[in-house]
């Protein structure tokens, strides 16, 4: 792989980690602004919400941007807006300063993808979106856990400093090792590139990626109660469990990179009914830590690794529009991202219990199946025999 792309991967990782911190930072945050715990969790869904925006719409916007330059303006501007969140002490603001954040990192992620599967061979993509998502999973390994442990010393808001912080050097990197040039060689046509995202089995493809990612957030927004309340373990848990959520990731994304580019059904049959099985075992043995954190591990990986292989089938079946092929899956992934917490809230504020969101994972995961079953003769061609 290229090394320009394992630079983007590290500003990917600053992003990941913004957007997966709150699993951990939630109850200080809620306790700190006087909010509940869902609409903590809302900022989660405001995040995923500026995403799905955010992807087509900055896609378009810097379509004809130099990559380089595109990369450049949207790392700047999350810096930014991370660093208000720090200071803000109003829920509101914070809110907007988190759909900010979503939309520069929504054109990031949009530009980076189109940059990194073009600086490899196109029977590499999967390999190329692996390396890039690494820093995504790596940001549930390393920085999560580590945006948990600032947070029970110093604070929720020295989280978002480290963030701003960590995302400095990967703007000097970038300038160094990104090639100054357009995005492809000819200009896009905007117009063309969104007919040709209207392919029945993309949409598809897309769906399925938006239920697998809603079942995926649905229970990591909410793992922190979780496993505090129902497992019964000490807060000083909770970074070794979100880390062990993003060890399984990390390795689920690294596994699916080697088999999503010729053989995806590997991964998507037996690991969709791995993941649906592992909730539902969650949902039931949550009240027991060591069955806990070991399917917290396990659903990281399988969560991560369907997901990954679920959007280099998509960037497969948009070969056609390399500017917003990339934006339409992260905009599809985003929805899951919204959709997922926003269900689980509703759920806790019903007052159906921590479990709860467990069991919404899994009928999303089994909504999946069903979709993805109706949809065969169409998928056939696009996510490989």
């Amino acid at each position: 792989m290229p090394y320009a792309i394992y630079v983007l991967g590290l500003a990917v990782f600053a992003q990941g980690t913004s957007e997966f911190m709150l699993s951990g930072l939630g109850p200080d945050i809620a306790s700190d602004l006087q909010v509940s715990l869902p609409a903590a969790g809302a900022l989660t869904s405001a995040f995923a919400v500026g995403m799905i925006v955010g992807a087509p719409l900055m896609a378009l916007l810097s379509m004809r941007w130099p990559q380089r330059r595109a990369l450049l303006v949207f790392l700047t501007a999350f810096v930014a807006v991370h660093v208000v969140g720090a200071l803000t002490t109003s829920f509101a603001v914070l809110l907007a300063t988190r759909v900010l954040g979503a939309l520069a990192n929504a054109g990031f992620l949009a530009v980076g993808l189109a940059t990194a599967t073009g600086m490899v061979e196109p029977s590499a993509k999967g390999r190329a979106t692996s390396a890039l998502l690494g820093g995504v999973t790596l940001a549930c390994v390393a920085g999560v856990p580590a945006g948990a442990v600032l947070g029970q010393v110093w604070g929720w808001r020295s989280a978002f400093w480290a963030v701003a912080l960590v995302s400095v050097p990967a703007l000097f990197a970038i300038v160094r090792s990104v090639p100054h040039r357009p995005q492809a060689t000819k200009a896009p046509s905007a117009r063309g590139e969104l007919g040709a995202l209207r392919d029945p089995r993309l949409l598809v493809t897309l769906g399925l990626g938006m239920l697998v990612n809603a079942a995926t957030f649905c229970t990591f927004t909410y793992l922190t109660p979780l496993i505090t309340n129902v497992s019964d373990l000490n807060e000083t848990w909770v970074p070794v469990v979100l880390a062990l959520f993003g060890l399984g990731s990390f390795a689920g994304v690294t596994v699916a990179g080697r088999w999503s580019d010729a053989r995806p059904l590997v991964v998507l049959v037996p690991g969709g009914a791995a993941l649906l099985m592992g909730w539902l075992l969650l949902s039931v043995g949550a009240d027991r830590p060591g069955v806990a954190i070991v399917l917290v591990l396990v659903q990281g990986a399988l969560s991560f690794g369907v997901g990954s292989t679920l959007i280099t089938r998509a960037l497969y079946a948009a070969a056609e529009a390399p500017a917003l092929g990339g934006a339409f899956a992260t905009a599809a992934l985003n929805v899951g991202a919204a959709v997922g917490p926003a269900l689980g809230g509703l759920t806790l504020g019903a007052g159906l219990g921590y479990r709860s969101p467990v069991w919404v994972s899994a009928l999303l995961v089994a909504l999946a199946f069903a979709v993805a079953g109706l949809a065969r003769p169409a998928l056939a061609s696009r996510l490989g025999r």
